[in-house]
Order: C-alpha cells, then structure tokens, then sequence
C-alpha cells in the first residue's frame, strides 16, 4: 500500500535512529520525520507550516508525545506549566491546525489521544504557579485537558454536516515499560521494577500490537469510538471516562475558550470557528 509514516520528536538524532531501526522491519515504505519541540509554540506553529506543506491529506494522528516525570517545576518559554503545554495545549494547536487534512481521508480521518482516565484540574491555577507542586498532578492536568478536548471535537462534528473526524481517547491496559523509567528516582525505578515483575508493566512491542488495528480498522468501527474513553478488558472494549470535569459540557467548552486564548495564534482561532461553524 502506498502509505507513509511521519514520526514526530524533538531529537533529530533520535528521529534518524528510529528511522534506520523501523527501514529494517516490515515497515512502511515511506518514512518521513517531523522535528518539534511542544514545549515551545513557536515550534508547533513551524511544524503545522511543515506538515501542510508536504501533505494534502492526512488519515490518522495519533496524539502520543508528552512529558511524564520532572524532578520540579519550571514554567515553559511560553510561561506555561510544562506538563500542561506538552500533554495538551501544542496538541491541540496542532490538531486543529490539521483537522481539514484529516477529513478528506478516504478511510476515515481518525485522531487517537494516549489519555489514562486519571487526573483533575485547578481552575484557579491550571499553570500550578501558586499550588503545591507535583509531577503526579501535573500529568493528570494534562490528560483531563486532553480528554476534554477529544470530547469537545467529537461534539462539533456530530454537530455539523460534512466531511467529518473521529476522535477518542485510549488508555492502554497496562503501564508501558519505556525509556521515561530510567530519568526517575531510584526509589521509584526500584517499585516499578518489582511492579513488572508481578505482570503491571507491558513492553513497547506488545502496546504496538494493542493500537496498530485501531489505525487500521473500518470508518464505520473507529467512528463507534468516537469521543469516548475506551481500553481493552479481558478482550472487551469498554467505556472508562468517570471524571465529572470531562463529562461536564460546560466544563469543556470553558477548557476550549482558554486554550485558544493561551494559544493566542489567528490561525488556530479561525480552524476552531470554522469547525464551529462561526
């Protein structure tokens, strides 16, 4: 099949290894690289000019990059929290710079968020610079800001007519066992090795095998998803969203007015009214 894959890092030398390594696998024949840095707007706005520049159409983003432990906390060049900016806000200034690509696909335009089912938000502090900080809680602000969002996108094209997006959180059964494990304290590596040991922890390879056929399944499946949390249970796909903020319209389309104010960028704001419909 005439596909290409678009990795997507902040390393170009490690964007090159992935490369090489994937040119040696059952991979696609086309591999191109995207190197940006979504701790820094600017890099996502260069990005977006990139991506449009090399592609008419798009048939899936999966939504993965994001930042895990940090031993403090350091506001962004952007002056934001970087858990916050990372796991959510460039997301979703890249999203929906991309969602018009998407929805010419002729296998149905899909945009999968890595979103656990944890976390909460401090409305009056969501950059956490007056809150006592930890990285636990700053990751959830992340992923709560981010099912928000796939939420919020599922309702605007239930909304209209036309070509149309899918959109839905998923959260991988089990912890993956990644190279973020080794940059976190000792204490914490030890636990988490005793917790693989006793099955909590899932190779890179095996969670490939768990999201590969999301990417490759029917329209008409991946639509049945959309704006929904889900995970595998003992083989059955099942609902998990519980937290009231991401089940609270009105909540979502408060998390929506901020990010495009914090994005303050005129062509993130006209691909949200035109989604709108305003």
């Amino acid at each position: 099949k005439d596909v290409e894959l678009v990795i997507h890092g902040r390393s170009e030398p490690l964007l090159r290894a992935v490369t090489a390594e994937l040119a040696g696998l059952s991979a696609p024949e086309r591999i191109s690289t995207l190197c940006c840095d979504l701790s820094r707007l600017s890099d996502v706005r260069t990005a977006i000019n990139e991506l449009r520049a090399r592609h008419t159409g798009l048939d899936a983003v999966f939504v993965n990059a994001g930042l895990g432990y940090a031993p403090r906390h350091e506001l962004t060049a952007d002056g934001l929290d970087p858990h916050f900016q990372v796991n959510y806000l460039s997301h979703f200034m890249l999203i929906l710079n991309l969602l018009d690509l998407l929805e010419g696909s002729k296998h149905g335009g899909r945009v999968i968020f890595n979103a656990p089912g944890f976390g909460e938000l401090n409305w009056d502090d969501l950059q956490l610079k007056q809150a006592k900080w930890n990285t636990e809680f700053a990751v959830g602000q992340g992923m709560v800001a981010k099912r928000m969002f796939a939420t919020r996108l599922h309702e605007l094209y239930a909304a209209r007519s036309g070509p149309s997006v899918s959109t839905y959180s998923f959260e991988i059964p089990k912890t993956v066992w990644s190279n973020q494990l080794t940059i976190i304290p000792a204490g914490m590596r030890a636990m988490a090795t005793v917790m693989k040991w006793f099955g909590q922890f899932i190779s890179i390879e095996a969670c490939g095998e768990i999201m590969a056929p999301l990417f490759l399944e029917s329209r008409e499946a991946c639509a049945k998803k959309s704006g929904r949390l889900v995970t595998f249970k003992k083989g059955e796909l099942r609902d998990c969203e519980k937290n009231p903020m991401v089940l609270d319209a009105e909540q979502r389309t408060r998390m929506w007015k901020l990010s495009l104010e914090l994005c303050n960028d005129e062509r993130t704001t006209r691909a949200a009214e035109r989604l709108a419909g305003s």
